[in-house]
């Protein structure tokens, strides 16, 4: 059994519901994962805590593999990240308030990090499905890039060992049914299918992934 650690976040910006949070919920009720023993965490919209939270989660379940989502409104599909920079920028204040501008998520971290999911592969099982999907080369500069660099350099200093990644999932419909402006998005049923293909297809790929290549930029 391969220990694997979703995570997801709380809802934010004035929502009332997250499609990650959601769709992570519904995995890990569903039918069991083949080889599979998950875990799920469901982390605050907030700079730093989220990240605090992550590093919690995992010394409590120790995976083998983690999966942060989160949720990326305007996209039209589901976005693997390849690489989350160190750096936060916030368009907008997280769930306490915090809008750090320009401000270094580790001072003196390396610029940047590579996921060490294995994307094109993501990308490709899930558009066999039938889900709209795309490499995403940025996860912008809120919470979403925050945890993902978080995580990336908890793996780099601390747990070479350990393989994870990000990705992005649309609106669902229910948060675009009464916006005046018009908004892509997709069904949580297809939202759920996709974060279980991603973990599926994470987890075959384990054997040849090589978690040394987490860093980009020194």
């Amino acid at each position: 059994m391969t220990r694997v650690l979703v995570t997801a976040f709380e809802p934010f910006g004035g929502e009332t519901i997250n499609p990650s949070q959601q769709a992570a919920q519904r995995v890990a009720q569903g039918p069991p994962i083949d080889g599979v023993e998950l875990a799920t965490a469901f982390l605050p919209v907030v700079f730093g805590d989220a990240i605090d939270a992550l590093k919690a989660a995992i010394a409590r379940h120790d995976p083998e593999l983690v999966v942060c989502v989160g949720e990326a409104g305007g996209r039209y599909a589901v976005t693997p990240e390849r690489v989350a920079v160190n750096v936060n920028d916030a368009p907008f204040p997280d769930n306490a308030g915090r809008a750090p501008v320009d401000e270094p998520i580790v001072a003196g971290g390396p610029v940047a990090y590579l996921s060490t999911l294995p994307v094109a592969e993501i990308v490709d099982a899930l558009r066999r499905a039938g889900i709209p999907a795309a490499k995403s080369s940025t996860a912008e500069n809120y919470v979403c890039n925050n945890v993902f660099y978080g995580l990336m350099h908890h793996i780099a200093t601390d747990r070479p060992d350990l393989v994870g990644g990000f990705l992005h999932v649309p609106y669902c419909h229910e948060q675009v049914l009464n916006r005046l402006d018009p908004q892509p998005s997709m069904s949580l049923d297809m939202i759920t299918q996709a974060l279980r293909i991603a973990v599926e297809t994470s987890v075959a790929a384990l054997p040849t992934t090589r978690p040394d290549a987490a860093t980009l930029v020194p």
